[in-house]
């Protein structure tokens, strides 16, 4: 009866040692090993045993983690003050050095990130960090991934996400962006009349090279006046157009004098010059 009783507890110590000395680990996870204090091993994933109280065991997750960096108060290479906020995308790729090269993974990207952002910003004017985000973001992501390469973090990528202006200065951007519209509009306008004033030139010479193409073109112009108007309309005749005509009258002018003065001359009769 006595023995029973004492060896109870030996069984019931015993077991919890065996359950506390198996671990499992799932597939996006790895555990670091380290035996009395010093780094042993790099175990995982699946069923993995330890010497309890001899090995100790830190779970690192391997999945990629989303972070949210806090908006921070960024001044420009103009001298203008914009506050920026981001989400940082990265992973670990070493779980060794992740626990052993640095004491919180997690905080000191997110610091990382922090003081990264502002001083990449920094070095752009408004304009830039407003029009060229993904080259800003490239530009992040590159050198945060060069600083935490010996932490064994992969940063994956690095998206500006709200960029927030002083009330004056998106007022001044507004004036900025209107006179822009008016800038273009009055350019636009500019090459319509120079090109409709060539295409009106290259018309023009186009009619004085063929004085009957004139006469049509303003024949045309009366038939679309008249079809369109039901009052009387008069336009002066151009002498151009009438010339032609002018022509003919005067040449049978001609004829009928010289058909005249021959039959008041005598028949054998010379005509005087």
């Amino acid at each position: 009866m006595f023995l029973s009783v004492f060896f109870l507890p030996v069984d019931f110590i015993v077991l919890i040692l065996i359950v506390s000395s198996v671990k499992i680990l799932r597939e996006y996870e790895r555990a670091v090993v380290f035996r009395l204090g010093r780094f042993q091993a790099v175990k995982g994933p699946g069923l993995i045993l330890i010497l309890p109280f001899v090995q100790q065991v830190v779970r690192v997750d391997l999945r990629t983690v989303v972070m949210e960096v806090p908006g921070q108060d960024v001044i420009s290479r103009d001298n203008v003050s914009l506050k920026v906020d981001a989400i940082l995308y990265f992973r670990v790729v070493d779980a060794q050095k992740a626990i052993i090269q640095v004491e919180n993974f997690l905080s000191a990207t997110n610091m990382l990130a922090q003081t990264t952002l502002r001083s990449v910003l920094g070095e752009h004017e408004l304009d830039e960090v407003l029009a060229k985000r993904t080259e800003i973001n490239a530009a992040v992501q590159n050198t945060l991934d060069v600083q935490t390469e010996s932490w064994g973090i992969k940063v994956i990528s690095v998206e500006i996400r709200e960029v927030t202006l002083t009330e004056n200065m998106i007022r001044s951007i507004a004036k900025q962006a209107e006179a822009e519209r008016d800038r273009r509009a009055k350019v636009i306008h500019a090459e319509a009349e120079f090109q409709a004033a060539q295409t009106l030139l290259n018309a023009a010479r186009i009619l004085a090279e063929d004085p009957a193409a004139m006469q049509l073109r303003y024949l045309q112009t009366l038939t679309e006046v008249g079809g369109e108007q039901n009052s009387t309309i008069v336009f002066p005749m151009p002498i151009d157009l009438i010339k032609p005509f002018l022509q003919i009258m005067q040449n049978h002018a001609k004829d009928t004098t010289s058909v005249s003065n021959g039959a008041k001359t005598p028949l054998g009769a010379t005509p005087l010059k």
